[in-house]
């Protein structure tokens, strides 16, 4: 059977993993001489890794994750927040004074959003309640 025919069958049985290895598989199959059920088992693996990768990244497509966000990203210029207050609260000085921060907002605005930033740059802080600041 000609590699059109293969593909397009492949194609048609919607085995893209198999199709997208096949060439890399064949062409060491050959110069290793490797057994026929090697390479239905290699092709097969292929196939398998694909469709994993393929549910992964659909999971994480639905699962609608908010994008990382930087500070230093962050345009102040137009906006009635006080930059100063929030670069001294991102270098975390309140935490070494053991001191709370209570960040209020409505629904959207960047509350959790700032609480889970603070988190990952070194402080344990509960993103919902803004309890058990401590340093880590």
């Amino acid at each position: 059977m000609e590699r059109t025919q293969l593909f397009d069958l492949m194609g048609e049985l919607k085995l893209y993993g198999m199709k997208a290895a096949f060439d890399e598989i064949m062409a060491t199959a050959v110069k290793r001489q490797h057994e026929p059920q090697r390479i239905v088992g290699d092709l097969l693996n292929a196939e398998i890794n694909e469709k994993q990768a393929r549910s992964i990244k659909y999971q994480l497509t639905i699962a609608k994750l908010p994008l990382a966000k930087d500070l230093e990203d962050f345009q102040f210029e137009g906006t009635p927040i006080n930059q100063t207050l929030v670069n001294d609260l991102a270098r975390g000085g309140f935490i070494a004074q053991q001191r709370n921060a209570v960040l209020v907002g409505g629904t959207g605005d960047g509350a959790s959003a700032t609480a889970k930033t603070r988190r990952s740059k070194g402080s344990k802080l509960d993103a919902d309640t803004g309890s058990n600041l401590q340093a880590d």
